[in-house]
């Protein structure tokens, strides 16, 4: 471990981070203790509660946040391939031994303690990432490297989808924001854009009309540009090639993928995000006329958001959320909690808090002088965007429920860890930004 010079070091430390990550966590606490506290309470020390453990989680983040700051920085570098191999295979052990809750496989139980290795090993690919790409013998120009660094991003996605997780293994597509940065090519984004509008335009409409809509279109492209097309013949074969590569997306791979592979809670929870009921064909038995987990979820979701108003009940007043209508309440609908009780404004300040957080990530990464610095701190900063926009949309009706908890917010210990951690790790890199790290 490097010297430090404690009056030098704190001068470094970026207060507005820790400030807001403390904002966070003590709204959290707040919402947790409120949902859980009823006139019956028997006093503020109860450890059976959520709000108790919550707690315990949050003190034993102080003080590994605490170990991480007198840490020398050139440790995270050092261990990232080491921590990313151990949580591929703590993925791996979890998906044979882990124990079911929800519907996933992705809970590891040691003796008393629970956790799930799918939110951890988002720190761990962080880091590896970060440590390929700011590597001396990293060409990120070069193709191979690229699909390297997205295999580093996707590979454990892969093993969170066979335990069931399908959320948690969507965040690790946020690592792209990071690659994006470091020079991903615009096609590529452009290419997972055009692939997810497909989708959506596809089970928007029936297969006939949009077949005939993009054959309208590739002719519409042809005639338009039927100059082009005399002078570069090359011009016309692409735009056919293009209408071919589309149609079979939509006709054959869009329906195999929703009645061969995805289970029918993945394809409710689609459909719930684009407001549509899921079709007979892809309804795998579903009864239609039975209003589904999901929705019910949402239904009270909403509810709970709307007898908020403007200015909210007041504290301890939730009655939806006090009175458990609202599933989940304490972890992935956390939200709805201060949004009755604080109503639109308090929503409103949540809302600005989590903005103000990313940005300063964002701020952060750009004054690094080391590319892994500013790496981690983009995938951090991508993570954090998904969550809170994923979990704040499933909230109100506009995302699928899939299981995305609200950084620092939701109660879960291994969530707030992994968080806890990834901040405060920035924290202790950002503080020595003039350094190149390798």
């Amino acid at each position: 471990m490097s010297t430090i010079n404690p009056k030098t070091y704190l001068k470094k430390i970026d207060g507005v981070l820790i400030l807001l990550y403390l904002l966070l966590v003590a709204i959290g606490f707040i919402s947790i203790y409120a949902v859980e506290h009823t006139s019956q309470s028997q006093g503020f020390f109860q450890m059976d509660r959520s709000y108790m453990r919550q707690l315990i989680f949050l003190c034993i983040g102080m003080l590994i946040s605490v170990v991480i700051l007198f840490t020398d920085s050139k440790t995270f570098p050092n261990l990232a391939f080491l921590s990313y191999g151990v949580g591929i295979f703590l993925l791996l052990i979890t998906l044979v031994l882990g124990r079911e809750v929800n519907g996933s496989s992705s809970f590891l139980v040691v003796g008393p303690i629970q956790i799930q290795p799918a939110e951890m090993v988002k720190f761990f690919t962080a880091l590896v990432l970060a440590k390929f790409l700011s590597s001396v013998e990293t060409n990120y120009l070069d193709k191979r490297n690229r699909y390297i660094a997205m295999g580093l991003a996707l590979f454990p996605a892969v093993i969170i989808l066979l335990q069931k997780e399908t959320g948690v293994a969507l965040v690790y597509f946020s690592f792209f924001l990071a690659m994006y940065r470091e020079g991903l090519p615009n096609w590529i984004l452009l290419l997972g854009f055009g692939l997810i509008f497909l989708t959506v335009a596809t089970l928007l409409m029936s297969q006939m009309v949009f077949a005939i809509l993009i054959a309208v279109v590739a002719l519409f492209v042809i005639f338009s540009n039927r100059k082009k097309i005399k002078k570069k013949k090359s011009y016309l074969f692409n735009t056919i090639g293009i209408a071919v590569v589309a149609l079979i997306f939509s006709q054959v791979l869009v329906p195999f993928t929703f009645t061969k592979v995805l289970k029918a809670y993945q394809v409710e929870r689609i459909y719930t995000m684009i407001g549509q009921e899921v079709p007979e064909v892809y309804s795998q038995g579903k009864d239609n006329g039975i209003e589904s987990a999901a929705e019910y979820n949402v239904r009270q979701s909403k509810i709970a958001i709307a007898s908020g108003g403007f200015l909210g009940k007041g504290f301890l007043n939730g009655e939806q959320t006090k009175n458990d209508w609202v599933p989940e309440q304490r972890t992935d609908f956390i939200f709805c909690s201060v949004a009755e009780q604080f109503g639109f404004l308090g929503s409103m300040i949540l809302v600005i808090l989590y903005m103000a957080l990313i940005l300063r990530i964002s701020f952060i990464a750009e004054r690094q002088r080391s590319k892994f610095s500013r790496v981690f701190a983009y995938g951090l900063a991508g993570i954090l965007f998904f969550h809170v926009l994923i979990n704040l949309g499933m909230t109100i009706g506009i995302a699928p429920v899939i299981g995305i908890p609200l950084p620092l917010v939701s109660y879960g210990g291994t969530s707030l860890l992994t968080f806890t951690i990834m901040i405060f790790v920035l924290i202790r890199l950002d503080a020595d930004r003039s350094m190149i790290l390798r």
